[in-house]
């Protein structure tokens, strides 16, 4: 958990030593905005959690395959990614293949990938 006010409904996901998680934590902490740190490597990213993101965002925004992750995984395995359960299947298996930052709003908002700008908008319209 860090900071105060008025987003304490907030969590962002992604891997605490990815160089954009740490823009956007940097962002949320200077803009003293509360939120709740969730790393896919210490708390895990269980299908449930998966198959949200994907119902509200698409497998194609939340699996990052411009990434190292994505690039090196065998191309038979990358071929198997056909739907959403496959989409959660590889994304629990690799969760660095996962698109990141993901900042989630307690509505049920979710935005992906960070901008100064997006995320500005975002709080302002998720307060």
């Amino acid at each position: 958990m860090t900071n105060t006010q008025p987003h304490s409904s907030l969590t962002l996901y992604g891997i605490k030593n990815c160089d954009t998680v740490r823009k956007a934590r940097r962002y949320l902490d200077e803009h003293q905005i509360a939120y709740r740190f969730h790393d896919y490597r210490v708390d895990g990213a269980d299908a449930a959690l998966l198959h949200g993101f994907v119902q509200t965002l698409g497998a194609d925004i939340l699996i990052n395959k411009r990434g190292t992750t994505w690039r090196n995984l065998p191309e038979d395995v990358r071929l198997q990614v056909t739907d959403n359960n496959s989409a959660v299947s590889l994304m629990q298996a690799h969760p660095t293949v996962i698109k990141r930052p993901l900042l989630a709003a307690a509505n049920g908002k979710m935005l992906c990938g960070f901008s100064a700008t997006t995320y500005q908008t975002f709080l302002q319209e998720n307060q």
